[in-house]
C-alpha cells in the first residue's frame, strides 16, 4: 500500500511541534514511557525526569516550554517543583505547567492554582485530549 505524501499544511504544524520541548516528570516509569511516547510521536522533543531533583536540574541547563509534573513523587512534590519554577527570574519562570495526578480533592486543585500552574488534569487521561489541551495551551 502507497504512503499518502504530507500536506504542506501537516507539515507545516508537525514543523512547529519539533520547535516545542516538554520535560515529562513523573516518578512511574510507564507513566512517563507512554508520555514520551505519544507526545514524541506527535512531534515534540521531549525529555523526562522520574524525581522532582533531576527535574530541576535539568532545567538548570536546558529550558523547555512546557513541564507535565506528576504531584505525587518521594522527596520532592510536583506542587514543589511548580512552585519552584515558578519562583524562578528567567524565561523558565514562565514556562507553561500541566500537573497530571490521580488525585482529585478540591484542596490539591486550590494548591495547584496558587503555585501557578496553567493546568490540573486528573488521570487517567485520553491522549488525543491531552494532545489537544497541549496544542491549545502552547499557542496562549
Amino acid at each position: 500500500m502507497e504512503q499518502e505524501p504530507i500536506k504542506l499544511e501537516e507539515s507545516i504544524i508537525l514543523e512547529d511541534r519539533m520547535s516545542h520541548k516538554i520535560l515529562v516528570v513523573d516518578d512511574d516509569i510507564l507513566v512517563v514511557e507512554a508520555l514520551k511516547g505519544l507526545l514524541s510521536s506527535s512531534g515534540f522533543k521531549v525529555k523526562a525526569a522520574t524525581r522532582g531533583q533531576e527535574a530541576l536540574d535539568i532545567l538548570n541547563k536546558e529550558n523547555f516550554d512546557l513541564l507535565i509534573l506528576d504531584v505525587v513523587m518521594p522527596k520532592m512534590t510536583g506542587f514543589d517543583v511548580c512552585c519552584k519554577v515558578r519562583s524562578r527570574d528567567d524565561e523558565m519562570g514562565n514556562v507553561k505547567i500541566i500537573m497530571l495526578t490521580a488525585k482529585t480533592e478540591r484542596n490539591d486543585l486550590d494548591v495547584d492554582q496558587e503555585c501557578g500552574c496553567d493546568l490540573y488534569l486528573s488521570k487517567p487521561i485520553d491522549p488525543v485530549k491531552l494532545k489537544e489541551l497541549i496544542k491549545e495551551l502552547l499557542e496562549k
